[in-house]
C-alpha cells in the first residue's frame, strides 16, 4: 500500500525538493517516517517558526522551493509570522500542516479535539498567495503538485497545504498532474518607443527581476541607463558593471538619478513603502514596467505602459530589439559620494561593510541596525547574495533563514542581540546538522533601532534597554564555538574571515552600537 505520506514526498521529490525543514508532533509523524526512504533531507529544528524561516532562506538562496513540515494547530499558528515574511517579499515556500483527522471533524463545530483549531486555513488566507485543506487522501498528491506550482509561478509567494492527518497514513492513488504553458510574449511597440524618446533613462530593478533571473545588465547596456535595485535585488548585477548603482534611493545621491530621469523602466517591483521613502519619491515623468501583474505594476505609481510577462522573458526581447550602445560612465562619481557619505556618516558601519565585502558568502541580515546597513549599502557581489527581511520587517528572521541558506554553502546571519534571541534555541539545529553558518551578533544591551526612535523623540528610553546573556558562554553550551569582539576593527575582521572559511558553526559577538542608516524611516530625506 502507498501511503498518503509517501504520495506528498512523491510530489515534492517530482519537483526536485531536496530538503524540507520541519517539527514532528504526533499529527505528522508519518511524513517523518516516509521520509526515511525518501531521499529527501529532514532538518528538524526547534521552533515552526524557524521551519518557514530557513525554508525562506533556503528559497531566496537557491531560487527553488522551501518546504516547511508542521504539526496541527499550535504548531501551524506559529508559522504565521514567518509565512507573512515570505508573502511580503514574494519566496516560494510551501507549508505543509496537519489538521487533525477527518473523522473527528465535524463541520461549524468546536469538539476539543487535541490541537483542533475552527478553521486551520482561515488563519493562513491573509499571509498565503493560496492555500487549500486536502479533501481525501487520493487527492492529495494532485493538491500536492498544484501547491507546488502555484507557489513557483507567477507572483510567487507562500502556499498552505493543509492534510488532516489520517490522509497520511490512509492509502492514495497516484495524482494527474495538469500540464502549465507559457503565456505569449507582450507586443513591445510602445515600450520600445518610450525607450527610443528617452535621454535619461533609469532602470529600476525589485525582487521579480531577480528572482527571475532577467539579464537586466544586459538591457542597461542597451539603454545606456542606470540601476537601481531594491533590498529584494541586491547583487543583481555584478560590482564591476559600469551601470550599477552601489547605493539605494535614500541618500539624496541617489536621489538624484530617479529625479533626473525622464523614463523609468521598473522591473518586478511594486515601489512598496521602504523602498520608495513612503512614495516621497515623485511619480517618474514617464514609466515603464514589466511584471507578472498589470495591477501590481501600477498600484503605487501609475504606468504609462505595462508589459505584462516574465521579466526574465520581456526583458530578453527588450535586449533584442535594442541596439549595441557604446558605454557611459554615469554611476561612479555617484558610487564614490555614496562610499564617502557612509565613511563620514557611521565609521564603524563602514568597517563593518569593509569586512563583509572579503567575505564569500551568502548574507542574512536581520532587522537590526547592523542588518540595515547591510541591507542598504553593502555591496552584494552576485544574486541572491543577500537575504533582507524588509518586506514584512520580521524581527527574528536572520539567524533561521541563515540556516536554511547554509543547506547550500555558508552563510553569515547579522543580528541584534534582541533579534537573535528569538531563535536561539535553534543553535541545537546548527550543532546537530553541523550547518556552515556564522552568526555575527552585535550586542547594543538592546533594540538598538528602537532606543535610537525613543532618542530621537526626546523621550526616556524606555522597555529597550535589555539584559542579554553572555552569547559566548551560550554558544558554547550548544557545542558551537564562539568569541567576542569589540568593534568592527581589525580583530572582528580576522575573526570574520577565520569563521567563514571554518567548517560548521560559529558564533561572533560584537559589542557595538550603530547609529542608523539613512535607508531607516527616522533618517529619510525626504518626507510627504
Amino acid at each position: 500500500m502507498v501511503t498518503g505520506a509517501r504520495r506528498l514526498l512523491e510530489v515534492l521529490a517530482a519537483h526536485d525538493v531536496e530538503v524540507v525543514f520541519g517539527l514532528p508532533g504526533v499529527h505528522n509523524l508519518a511524513v517523518w517516517e516516509a521520509l526515511r526512504e525518501s531521499g529527501i533531507r529532514m532538518i528538524g529544528v526547534r521552533h515552526e517558526q524557524t521551519a518557514v524561516y530557513a525554508a525562506d532562506g533556503y528559497a531566496r538562496a537557491t531560487g527553488r522551493l522551501g518546504v516547511a513540515v508542521v504539526t496541527t494547530g499550535p504548531g501551524a499558528a506559529n508559522t504565521l509570522g514567518a509565512v507573512g515574511e515570505a508573502m511580503a517579499s514574494g519566496s516560494p515556500v510551501l507549508v505543509v500542516a496537519t489538521d487533525i483527522p477527518s473523522t473527528l471533524r465535524v463541520e461549524g463545530v468546536y469538539r476539543g479535539v487535541l490541537h483542533e483549531t475552527r478553521d486551520q486555513l482561515g488563519m493562513f488566507r491573509p499571509v498565503v498567495k493560496d492555500g487549500w485543506t486536502v479533501p481525501d487522501a487520493d487527492s492529495l498528491a494532485a493538491h500536492g503538485h498544484r501547491a507546488v506550482v502555484t507557489a513557483l509561478s507567477g507572483a510567487q509567494g507562500p502556499v498552505y497545504l493543509g492534510v488532516p492527518t489520517d490522509f497520511l497514513t490512509a492509502q492514495a492513488i497516484d495524482g494527474s498532474f495538469e500540464s502549465t504553458e507559457d503565456t505569449p510574449p507582450p507586443d513591445l511597440a510602445e515600450a520600445l518607443a518610450l525607450i527610443a524618446s528617452a535621454e535619461r533613462p533609469l532602470i529600476w530593478a525589485g525582487g521579480g527581476a531577480a528572482r527571475s533571473g532577467a539579464d537586466v545588465g544586459e538591457l542597461a547596456r542597451r539603454m545606456a541607463a542606470p540601476v537601481l535595485t531594491t533590498f529584494a535585488a541586491r547583487g543583481l548585477l555584478p560590482l564591476d558593471h559600469p551601470y550599477a548603482v552601489h547605493g539605494p534611493a535614500h541618500v539624496p545621491e541617489v536621489g538624484a538619478l530617479w529625479d533626473d530621469a525622464d523614463l523609468v523602466v521598473a522591473i518586478g517591483t511594486d515601489f512598496d513603502g521602504m523602498s520608495t521613502q513612503n512614495w516621497a519619491q515623485p511619480r517618474p515623468r514617464k514609466l515603464l514596467s514589466v511584471n507578472v501583474d498589470e495591477a501590481d505594476a501600477s498600484k503605487n505609481y501609475p504606468s504609462d505602459v505595462v508589459l505584462v510577462g516574465d521579466a526574465r522573458r520581456v526583458v530578453s526581447a527588450l535586449v533584442e530589439a535594442l541596439p549595441e550602445r557604446p558605454v557611459v560612465d554615469l554611476v561612479s562619481g555617484v558610487n564614490a559620494e555614496v562610499r564617502r557619505t557612509v565613511a563620514d556618516d557611521e565609521p564603524q558601519a563602514a568597517y563593518l561593510l569593509a569586512a563583509l565585502e572579503g567575505v564569500s558568502a551568502t548574507l542574512v541580515a536581520d532587522m537590526c541596525v547592523a542588518g540595515y546597513w547591510v541591507g542598504g549599502f553593502h555591496r552584494v557581489a552576485r544574486p541572491r547574495g543577500l537575504a533582507y527581511p524588509v518586506g514584512w520587517g520580521t524581527l527574528g528572521f536572520g539567524f533561521p533563514a541563515a540556516l536554511g541558506a547554509a543547506v547550500v554553502g555558508r552563510a553569515v546571519a547579522v543580528c541584534g542581540d534582541g533579534g537573535f534571541l528569538f531563535a536561539c534555541g535553534d543553535l541545537a539545529t546548527a550543532a546537530q546538522e553541523q550547518l556552515p553558518v556564522t552568526v555575527v551578533i552585535v550586542d547594543d544591551g538592546g533594540y538598538g533601532m528602537l532606543r535610537y526612535d525613543q532618542e530621537v523623540a526626546g523621550h526616556p528610553t524606555t522597555g529597550v534597554d535589555l539584559r542579554t546573556p553572555d552569547f559566548v558562554a551560550l554558544a558554547g553550551s550548544f557545542g558551537v564555538p564562539a568569541v567576542a569582539v569589540d568593534g568592527f576593527g581589525p580583530a572582528f575582521g580576522a575573526r570574520l574571515a577565520e569563521f567563514v572559511a571554518a567548517d560548521g558553526p560559529n558564533v561572533l559577538v560584537v559589542r557595538a552600537r550603530l547609529k542608523p542608516p539613512p535607508s531607516t524611516s527616522p533618517r529619510w530625506y525626504r518626507r510627504r
